[in-house]
Parts: structure tokens; sequence; C-alpha cells
């Protein structure tokens, strides 16, 4: 029988690399490259009730956990920006649960945030191939966490994409969808 952490963490918690080469780092783009079309493909086909399901028992349901990955990831691009123009800014944390419960979250249909998360990582992965190893070692100061170097976030969201992805992804397999 499955965990909780197994539903909740299909791919496993996020550790922290404890280094970051230029060839983990292109691998890590490239995940947000693929991202919107691996999104896509994960949701093809669902239909209303399908997306209003959740994807474990208490967890948010496909059609949160779209619209999630485009709140945090725009987050997270945003903060990237700051940190390449700012000497290490403390940026404002948000309650990404409190978020999921707003109504775009629960109900918009989630053709929106899978353009929006097309678009800007679109613009995220060009942003991303053209920092120098430097502006990898830039960073911000996030109130709850410390300070993040943006090579160790650029590894978050490319395990955060593979993370909701495959919460989707494992779903659909439980269920026969």
């Amino acid at each position: 029988m499955a965990s909780l952490d197994d539903f909740r963490y299909p791919i496993g918690r996020f550790h922290a690399p404890a280094s970051s080469s230029p060839d983990d780092r292109a691998a890590q783009i490239d995940t947000l490259r693929r991202l919107p079309e691996r999104l896509r493909a994960a949701v093809d086909g669902l239909d209303d009730r399908q997306l209003d399901s959740p994807y474990r028992e208490g967890g948010w349901t496909v059609r949160q956990v779209v619209h999630h990955i485009a709140d945090s990831h725009a987050n997270s691009y945003v903060r990237f920006k700051l940190a390449l123009t700012e000497d290490w800014p403390t940026i404002k944390p948000y309650d990404e649960a409190a978020w999921a419960e707003l109504p775009d979250s629960r109900t918009l249909p989630i053709g929106v945030s899978l353009q929006w998360t097309e678009a800007m990582h679109a613009r995220w992965v060009t942003m991303l191939e053209s920092m120098s190893e430097d502006d990898f070692q830039r960073g911000f100061k996030h109130p709850e966490i410390g300070p993040q170097k943006l090579a160790t976030s650029l590894a978050l969201y490319a395990w955060h994409s593979r993370h909701h992805t495959a919460h989707i992804t494992n779903l659909r397999a439980r269920q026969g969808w």
C-alpha cells in the first residue's frame, strides 16, 4: 500500500544539490523548457469532473495544481529578475495554500494557466540561458528560508515541475484515465 508521502511526493522530496555544474543547470533549464508541453500532455483530454478531482486525499484538485504551477513559477521568475537586478533582495513569500483556494484557482479553465505557463517559461528559459556562472551565484533572501542562490532555486523549480506533473500523471494512472 502506498503511503501518504508516496502520493504527496511522487518523485521524492526536494534536496538542494551540493553543487551546480553547467551540465546540471542545462538539464534543469531543459526541464523548465519542456514543462508546458509535459503539463499539457498530463491534462490532455481530462473533463471537468477529472480536473476537479484531488490528486490525493486532502490534496489539491488537478485544476488547482495547474493554476498553482502558474502562480508559483511566476513568483520564481520575478524572484530571478529581482536577484539579477538587485543585491540580494528580500523577497515576499506568499501563502500558496490560500492562493489555491481563491476562485480563479478553483474554477477557472486550465487553458488560461497553460497558456500563461507556456509564455512565461519561454521568457524564463531565455533569461536562464543568458545567465553567466556569476549570475547563478547571485540570489535573494527568503524571510522564512534564508538566503537562496539562483542555482539552487533553478534546481528547486526543475524538481517542482516534475513533482506536480507527477501528481497528475500518477492520478491518471491510478484512476485509469
